[in-house]
Protein backbone atom coordinates (compact mmCIF):
# COMPACT_ATOMS: atom_id res chain seq x y z
CA UNK A 1 0.00 0.00 0.00
CA UNK A 2 1.33 3.43 -0.93
CA UNK A 3 1.07 6.49 1.29
CA UNK A 4 1.45 10.23 0.75
CA UNK A 5 4.44 12.38 1.66
CA UNK A 6 2.44 13.49 4.69
CA UNK A 7 2.11 9.93 6.00
CA UNK A 8 5.78 9.20 5.35
CA UNK A 9 6.74 11.84 7.92
CA UNK A 10 5.30 9.65 10.67
CA UNK A 11 7.37 6.52 10.38
CA UNK A 12 8.44 4.07 13.06
CA UNK A 13 11.94 5.54 13.37
CA UNK A 14 10.57 8.78 14.82
CA UNK A 15 11.90 9.49 18.29
CA UNK A 16 8.51 10.55 19.64
CA UNK A 17 6.86 7.39 18.24
CA UNK A 18 9.52 5.27 19.93
CA UNK A 19 9.12 7.19 23.18
CA UNK A 20 5.31 6.96 23.37
CA UNK A 21 5.23 3.36 22.18
CA UNK A 22 7.65 2.35 24.94
CA UNK A 23 5.80 4.50 27.47
CA UNK A 24 2.38 3.10 26.61
CA UNK A 25 3.62 -0.49 26.75
CA UNK A 26 5.34 0.05 30.08
CA UNK A 27 2.60 2.07 31.81
CA UNK A 28 -0.55 0.34 30.57
CA UNK A 29 0.42 -3.32 30.35
CA UNK A 30 1.42 -5.88 32.95
CA UNK A 31 5.10 -5.30 32.36
CA UNK A 32 8.32 -5.68 34.30
CA UNK A 33 9.99 -3.01 32.18
CA UNK A 34 11.89 -0.37 34.13
CA UNK A 35 10.47 2.80 32.56
CA UNK A 36 13.09 5.55 32.84
CA UNK A 37 12.46 6.97 29.38
CA UNK A 38 9.03 8.56 29.34
CA UNK A 39 7.57 11.81 30.55
CA UNK A 40 4.67 10.39 32.54
CA UNK A 41 4.22 12.41 35.74
CA UNK A 42 4.26 10.70 39.11
CA UNK A 43 1.00 9.61 40.70
CA UNK A 44 1.18 11.91 43.73
CA UNK A 45 -1.51 10.75 46.19
CA UNK A 46 -2.53 14.16 47.54
CA UNK A 47 -2.76 15.60 44.00
CA UNK A 48 -4.78 12.65 42.76
CA UNK A 49 -7.15 13.01 45.71
CA UNK A 50 -7.84 16.68 44.88
CA UNK A 51 -8.41 15.79 41.21
CA UNK A 52 -10.68 12.92 42.24
CA UNK A 53 -12.79 15.20 44.46
CA UNK A 54 -13.19 17.70 41.65
CA UNK A 55 -14.12 14.87 39.28
CA UNK A 56 -16.72 13.56 41.73
CA UNK A 57 -18.18 17.05 42.10
CA UNK A 58 -18.56 17.13 38.33
CA UNK A 59 -20.29 13.75 38.34
CA UNK A 60 -22.64 14.81 41.13
CA UNK A 61 -23.85 17.90 39.23
CA UNK A 62 -26.32 16.66 36.58
CA UNK A 63 -26.06 19.82 34.48
CA UNK A 64 -22.23 19.92 34.48
CA UNK A 65 -22.00 16.19 33.80
CA UNK A 66 -24.51 16.43 30.96
CA UNK A 67 -22.56 19.31 29.40
CA UNK A 68 -19.26 17.48 29.83
CA UNK A 69 -20.26 14.37 27.90
CA UNK A 70 -23.26 15.49 25.88
CA UNK A 71 -22.22 18.74 24.21
CA UNK A 72 -19.54 19.76 21.75
CA UNK A 73 -17.28 22.40 23.24
CA UNK A 74 -16.26 25.60 21.48
CA UNK A 75 -13.19 25.10 19.25
CA UNK A 76 -11.49 27.84 21.29
CA UNK A 77 -12.10 25.80 24.44
CA UNK A 78 -14.35 25.77 27.48
CA UNK A 79 -15.23 29.42 28.10
CA UNK A 80 -15.56 29.14 31.89
CA UNK A 81 -12.14 27.51 32.15
CA UNK A 82 -10.53 30.06 29.82
CA UNK A 83 -11.95 32.91 31.91
CA UNK A 84 -10.58 31.24 35.04
CA UNK A 85 -7.13 31.00 33.41
CA UNK A 86 -7.32 34.68 32.39
CA UNK A 87 -8.26 35.76 35.90
CA UNK A 88 -5.52 33.64 37.49
CA UNK A 89 -2.73 34.84 35.17
CA UNK A 90 -3.73 38.48 35.55
CA UNK A 91 -3.82 38.12 39.33
CA UNK A 92 -0.43 36.38 39.48
CA UNK A 93 1.48 38.35 36.82
CA UNK A 94 -0.63 41.37 35.85
CA UNK A 95 -0.47 40.47 32.15
CA UNK A 96 -3.68 42.23 31.22
CA UNK A 97 -4.88 39.38 29.01
CA UNK A 98 -8.50 38.79 27.97
CA UNK A 99 -10.64 35.86 26.85
CA UNK A 100 -9.47 36.55 23.27
CA UNK A 101 -5.87 35.78 24.33
CA UNK A 102 -6.38 32.14 25.36
CA UNK A 103 -7.18 28.95 23.46
CA UNK A 104 -7.17 25.28 24.45
CA UNK A 105 -5.82 22.39 22.41
CA UNK A 106 -6.01 18.60 22.56
CA UNK A 107 -2.79 18.43 24.55
CA UNK A 108 0.22 20.68 24.13
CA UNK A 109 1.65 18.45 21.38
CA UNK A 110 -1.20 19.34 19.04
CA UNK A 111 -0.75 22.97 20.08
CA UNK A 112 2.83 22.93 18.86
CA UNK A 113 1.76 21.18 15.67
CA UNK A 114 -0.57 24.12 15.04
CA UNK A 115 1.94 26.82 16.04
CA UNK A 116 4.96 25.50 14.15
CA UNK A 117 2.97 25.01 10.96
CA UNK A 118 1.20 28.33 11.43
CA UNK A 119 4.52 30.17 11.24
CA UNK A 120 6.92 27.75 9.57
CA UNK A 121 6.75 26.11 6.14
CA UNK A 122 5.82 27.37 2.69
CA UNK A 123 4.32 30.84 2.19
CA UNK A 124 2.27 32.23 -0.70
CA UNK A 125 5.28 34.17 -2.01
CA UNK A 126 7.25 30.94 -2.37
CA UNK A 127 9.49 31.40 0.66
CA UNK A 128 10.18 28.54 3.06
CA UNK A 129 10.28 29.78 6.65
CA UNK A 130 11.76 28.04 9.66
CA UNK A 131 11.50 27.92 13.44
CA UNK A 132 14.66 28.85 15.35
CA UNK A 133 15.59 26.75 18.37
CA UNK A 134 18.33 28.92 19.89
CA UNK A 135 19.68 26.10 22.04
CA UNK A 136 19.73 22.35 21.73
CA UNK A 137 19.15 19.76 23.16
CA UNK A 138 15.42 20.48 22.90
CA UNK A 139 12.15 18.59 23.24
CA UNK A 140 11.94 15.35 21.26
CA UNK A 141 8.33 16.05 20.26
CA UNK A 142 9.21 19.08 18.12
CA UNK A 143 11.17 17.18 15.49
CA UNK A 144 8.34 15.47 13.62
CA UNK A 145 5.43 17.93 13.81
CA UNK A 146 6.19 19.80 10.59
CA UNK A 147 3.99 19.35 7.54
CA UNK A 148 7.16 19.93 5.57
CA UNK A 149 10.68 18.74 6.20
CA UNK A 150 13.47 21.09 7.22
CA UNK A 151 11.24 23.11 9.53
CA UNK A 152 13.86 23.95 12.19
CA UNK A 153 17.35 25.30 12.52
CA UNK A 154 19.21 25.34 15.79
CA UNK A 155 22.52 25.94 17.51
CA UNK A 156 24.90 24.08 19.77
CA UNK A 157 25.05 25.41 23.33
CA UNK A 158 28.03 26.60 25.27
CA UNK A 159 28.98 23.88 27.75
CA UNK A 160 30.09 24.94 31.21
CA UNK A 161 31.63 22.17 33.34
CA UNK A 162 30.93 22.57 37.05
CA UNK A 163 32.00 20.87 40.27
CA UNK A 164 30.71 17.49 41.46
CA UNK A 165 30.19 16.06 37.95
CA UNK A 166 27.66 18.72 36.97
CA UNK A 167 27.58 20.79 33.78
CA UNK A 168 25.26 23.41 32.28
CA UNK A 169 24.22 24.44 28.78
CA UNK A 170 23.96 28.14 27.93
CA UNK A 171 22.76 29.87 24.78
CA UNK A 172 25.65 30.86 22.54
CA UNK A 173 24.42 34.34 21.65
CA UNK A 174 27.62 35.10 19.73
CA UNK A 175 26.84 32.29 17.27
CA UNK A 176 23.10 32.97 17.13
CA UNK A 177 21.97 34.21 13.72
CA UNK A 178 18.46 35.31 12.80
CA UNK A 179 18.12 34.29 9.18
CA UNK A 180 15.87 36.08 6.73
CA UNK A 181 13.51 33.11 6.63
CA UNK A 182 13.12 32.84 10.41
CA UNK A 183 9.42 32.72 11.29
CA UNK A 184 9.56 32.32 15.09
CA UNK A 185 11.82 31.46 18.02
CA UNK A 186 10.93 28.62 20.40
CA UNK A 187 12.36 27.50 23.75
CA UNK A 188 11.16 25.17 26.50
CA UNK A 189 11.59 26.44 30.06
CA UNK A 190 12.35 24.31 32.04
CA UNK A 191 13.92 22.47 29.16
CA UNK A 192 12.89 18.97 28.30
CA UNK A 193 15.20 16.92 28.18
CA UNK A 194 17.96 18.53 30.24
CA UNK A 195 16.21 20.22 33.16
CA UNK A 196 17.94 23.43 32.09
CA UNK A 197 16.21 26.70 33.00
CA UNK A 198 17.13 29.64 30.81
CA UNK A 199 17.97 32.58 33.03
CA UNK A 200 15.88 35.75 33.09
CA UNK A 201 18.83 37.45 31.37
CA UNK A 202 18.83 34.88 28.55
CA UNK A 203 15.06 35.21 28.19
CA UNK A 204 15.30 39.02 28.10
CA UNK A 205 17.81 38.78 25.24
CA UNK A 206 15.51 36.44 23.33
CA UNK A 207 12.54 38.76 23.88
CA UNK A 208 14.58 41.64 22.45
CA UNK A 209 15.81 39.62 19.47
CA UNK A 210 12.27 38.49 18.65
CA UNK A 211 10.84 42.01 18.85
CA UNK A 212 13.67 43.52 16.79
CA UNK A 213 13.04 40.95 14.06
CA UNK A 214 9.23 41.14 14.36
CA UNK A 215 8.84 37.42 14.98
CA UNK A 216 7.08 35.73 17.92
CA UNK A 217 8.83 34.05 20.83
CA UNK A 218 7.15 30.74 21.72
CA UNK A 219 7.70 29.55 25.30
CA UNK A 220 6.96 25.91 26.11
CA UNK A 221 6.05 26.13 29.79
CA UNK A 222 4.81 22.57 30.36
CA UNK A 223 6.79 22.20 33.61
CA UNK A 224 7.05 25.81 34.78
CA UNK A 225 5.11 28.38 36.75
CA UNK A 226 2.36 28.97 37.73
CA UNK A 227 1.57 25.24 37.47
CA UNK A 228 2.86 22.58 37.85
CA UNK A 229 5.79 24.64 39.18
CA UNK A 230 8.44 21.93 38.74
CA UNK A 231 11.21 24.48 38.67
CA UNK A 232 13.97 24.66 41.27
CA UNK A 233 15.36 28.10 40.55
CA UNK A 234 13.82 31.56 40.60
CA UNK A 235 12.25 32.77 37.36
CA UNK A 236 9.96 35.56 36.23
CA UNK A 237 7.23 34.42 33.79
CA UNK A 238 6.68 37.04 31.10
CA UNK A 239 4.13 37.71 28.39
CA UNK A 240 3.43 40.39 25.80
CA UNK A 241 1.66 40.37 22.44
CA UNK A 242 4.83 39.14 20.75
CA UNK A 243 5.01 36.15 23.10
CA UNK A 244 3.18 32.82 22.83
CA UNK A 245 3.05 31.19 26.26
CA UNK A 246 2.11 27.49 26.34
CA UNK A 247 0.96 25.49 29.35
CA UNK A 248 -0.52 22.06 29.99
CA UNK A 249 -2.53 20.10 32.54
CA UNK A 250 -0.38 16.99 31.96
CA UNK A 251 2.38 17.53 34.47
CA UNK A 252 0.07 18.49 37.32
CA UNK A 253 -0.99 14.84 37.10
CA UNK A 254 -3.64 14.88 34.34
CA UNK A 255 -1.89 13.66 31.15
CA UNK A 256 -4.88 11.51 30.23
CA UNK A 257 -7.26 14.46 29.75
CA UNK A 258 -5.07 15.95 26.96
CA UNK A 259 -5.44 19.68 27.63
CA UNK A 260 -3.01 22.28 26.33
CA UNK A 261 -3.32 26.01 27.01
CA UNK A 262 -2.02 28.72 24.67
CA UNK A 263 -1.76 32.39 25.65
CA UNK A 264 -1.12 34.67 22.66
CA UNK A 265 -2.22 37.73 20.74
CA UNK A 266 -5.79 37.44 19.47
CA UNK A 267 -4.94 36.71 15.77
CA UNK A 268 -2.94 33.65 16.87
CA UNK A 269 -5.79 32.49 19.09
CA UNK A 270 -8.28 32.93 16.25
CA UNK A 271 -6.10 30.77 14.01
CA UNK A 272 -5.80 28.09 16.73
CA UNK A 273 -9.58 28.14 17.11
CA UNK A 274 -10.04 27.62 13.38
CA UNK A 275 -7.54 24.77 13.28
CA UNK A 276 -9.27 23.08 16.22
CA UNK A 277 -12.58 23.31 14.39
CA UNK A 278 -11.19 21.86 11.16
CA UNK A 279 -9.15 19.05 12.71
CA UNK A 280 -10.85 18.23 16.03
CA UNK A 281 -14.29 19.89 15.68
CA UNK A 282 -14.02 20.91 19.32
CA UNK A 283 -11.75 20.69 22.34
CA UNK A 284 -12.11 18.23 25.26
CA UNK A 285 -14.46 19.01 28.13
CA UNK A 286 -13.36 16.81 31.00
CA UNK A 287 -9.90 18.24 31.66
CA UNK A 288 -10.96 21.90 31.79
CA UNK A 289 -14.12 21.13 33.81
CA UNK A 290 -12.18 19.11 36.39
CA UNK A 291 -9.30 21.60 36.63
CA UNK A 292 -11.50 24.69 36.74
CA UNK A 293 -12.50 24.15 40.37
CA UNK A 294 -8.87 23.54 41.38
CA UNK A 295 -7.66 26.74 39.71
CA UNK A 296 -10.58 28.96 40.70
CA UNK A 297 -10.20 27.99 44.36
CA UNK A 298 -6.44 28.61 44.28
CA UNK A 299 -5.80 24.98 45.26
CA UNK A 300 -3.78 24.08 42.17
CA UNK A 301 -1.30 26.92 42.60
CA UNK A 302 -0.98 26.19 46.32
CA UNK A 303 -0.49 22.48 45.64
CA UNK A 304 2.09 23.22 42.96
CA UNK A 305 4.19 25.14 45.47
CA UNK A 306 3.62 23.04 48.57
CA UNK A 307 3.38 19.53 47.14
CA UNK A 308 4.34 19.08 43.47
CA UNK A 309 7.60 21.04 43.47
CA UNK A 310 8.97 19.56 46.75
CA UNK A 311 7.91 16.07 45.68
CA UNK A 312 9.92 16.20 42.47
CA UNK A 313 12.85 17.95 44.13
CA UNK A 314 13.15 15.06 46.58
CA UNK A 315 12.94 12.54 43.75
CA UNK A 316 15.60 14.44 41.78
CA UNK A 317 17.97 14.48 44.77
CA UNK A 318 17.37 10.77 45.34
CA UNK A 319 18.11 9.93 41.69
CA UNK A 320 21.37 11.91 41.78
CA UNK A 321 22.46 10.09 44.93
CA UNK A 322 21.76 6.75 43.22
CA UNK A 323 23.81 7.79 40.18
CA UNK A 324 26.73 8.84 42.37
CA UNK A 325 26.56 5.53 44.21
CA UNK A 326 26.53 3.42 41.03
CA UNK A 327 28.68 5.46 38.65
CA UNK A 328 32.01 5.27 40.43
CA UNK A 329 34.87 4.85 37.91
CA UNK A 330 32.57 5.95 35.07
CA UNK A 331 33.24 9.21 33.24
CA UNK A 332 29.95 11.09 33.47
CA UNK A 333 28.35 14.49 33.92
CA UNK A 334 24.81 15.42 34.95
CA UNK A 335 23.22 18.58 33.62
CA UNK A 336 22.33 20.84 36.55
CA UNK A 337 18.73 19.76 37.31
CA UNK A 338 16.88 23.06 37.56
CA UNK A 339 13.41 21.82 36.67
CA UNK A 340 11.19 19.30 34.81
CA UNK A 341 11.32 15.58 35.74
CA UNK A 342 14.46 14.35 33.98
CA UNK A 343 18.18 13.92 34.45
CA UNK A 344 20.37 14.40 31.39
CA UNK A 345 23.51 12.26 31.47
CA UNK A 346 26.58 13.10 29.41
CA UNK A 347 28.93 10.14 28.91
CA UNK A 348 31.91 11.67 27.07
CA UNK A 349 33.95 8.46 26.79
CA UNK A 350 31.13 6.08 25.91
CA UNK A 351 32.51 3.56 23.42
CA UNK A 352 29.17 3.05 21.63
CA UNK A 353 26.54 5.50 20.49
CA UNK A 354 23.68 6.41 22.79
CA UNK A 355 21.36 4.66 20.29
CA UNK A 356 23.32 1.45 20.77
CA UNK A 357 23.25 1.88 24.54
CA UNK A 358 19.46 2.37 24.36
CA UNK A 359 19.07 -0.96 22.52
CA UNK A 360 21.34 -2.79 24.97
CA UNK A 361 19.42 -1.41 27.94
CA UNK A 362 16.06 -2.22 26.34
CA UNK A 363 17.17 -5.84 25.94
CA UNK A 364 17.69 -5.85 29.71
CA UNK A 365 14.26 -4.42 30.40
CA UNK A 366 15.38 -0.87 31.10
CA UNK A 367 13.96 1.91 28.94
CA UNK A 368 15.72 5.25 28.52
CA UNK A 369 15.77 7.75 25.66
CA UNK A 370 18.85 8.15 23.50
CA UNK A 371 20.13 11.72 23.43
CA UNK A 372 20.43 11.64 19.64
CA UNK A 373 16.71 12.44 19.27
CA UNK A 374 16.92 15.80 21.06
CA UNK A 375 18.77 17.92 18.51
CA UNK A 376 16.14 18.97 15.94
CA UNK A 377 17.47 21.34 13.30
CA UNK A 378 21.14 20.85 14.20
CA UNK A 379 22.80 19.80 10.96
CA UNK A 380 26.14 19.22 12.59
CA UNK A 381 28.01 15.94 13.02
CA UNK A 382 28.60 16.74 16.68
CA UNK A 383 29.72 13.70 18.65
CA UNK A 384 28.09 15.10 21.80
CA UNK A 385 24.68 14.19 20.32
CA UNK A 386 25.58 10.49 20.63
CA UNK A 387 26.97 10.71 24.16
CA UNK A 388 23.85 11.59 26.16
CA UNK A 389 20.84 9.89 27.75
CA UNK A 390 17.60 11.24 29.17
CA UNK A 391 16.23 9.41 32.17
CA UNK A 392 13.16 10.26 34.20
CA UNK A 393 13.06 10.22 37.98
CA UNK A 394 9.25 10.36 38.18
CA UNK A 395 8.85 6.60 38.58
CA UNK A 396 8.81 4.69 41.89
CA UNK A 397 12.06 4.71 43.86
CA UNK A 398 12.77 1.03 43.32
CA UNK A 399 12.35 1.41 39.55
CA UNK A 400 14.73 4.37 39.48
CA UNK A 401 17.29 2.58 41.66
CA UNK A 402 17.23 -0.68 39.71
CA UNK A 403 17.23 1.10 36.34
CA UNK A 404 20.23 3.27 37.19
CA UNK A 405 22.06 0.23 38.52
CA UNK A 406 21.53 -1.57 35.19
CA UNK A 407 22.63 1.52 33.20
CA UNK A 408 25.89 1.61 35.18
CA UNK A 409 26.43 -2.13 34.73
CA UNK A 410 25.93 -1.88 30.99
CA UNK A 411 28.30 1.07 30.63
CA UNK A 412 30.98 -0.83 32.54
CA UNK A 413 30.44 -3.89 30.35
CA UNK A 414 30.80 -1.75 27.22
CA UNK A 415 33.98 -0.12 28.48
CA UNK A 416 35.45 -3.47 29.55
CA UNK A 417 34.89 -4.99 26.10
CA UNK A 418 36.56 -2.09 24.24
Amino acid sequence: MKFSNFASRFNDSSGIVQLMDDLGNAMNNDSDLLMLGGGNPSHIPIIQEHIRKSFLNLLDDPVLFSNAIGNYESPQGNRIFIETIVKMLNKEYDWGIKYENVALTVGSQSGFFFLFNMFGGKYADGTHKKILLPITPEYIGYRDVGLVSDLFYSYKPKIEKLDNNFFKYRIDFEALEIRKNTAAICVSRPTNPTGNVLTDEEMSKLFSIAEQNQIPLIIDNAYGEPFPGIIFTKTSPFWNKNTIFCMSLSKVGMPGVRTGIIVADSPVIKSIRNMNAAINLSTPNFGPMIANELIESGDLLALSKAEIKPFYQRKMEHAISVIRKNFSNIDYYIHVPEGAIFLWLWLPNLNVSSDDLYERLKSRGTLVISGSHFFPGLDDNWEHKDECLRITYSMDKDVVEKGIEIIAEEIRAINASS
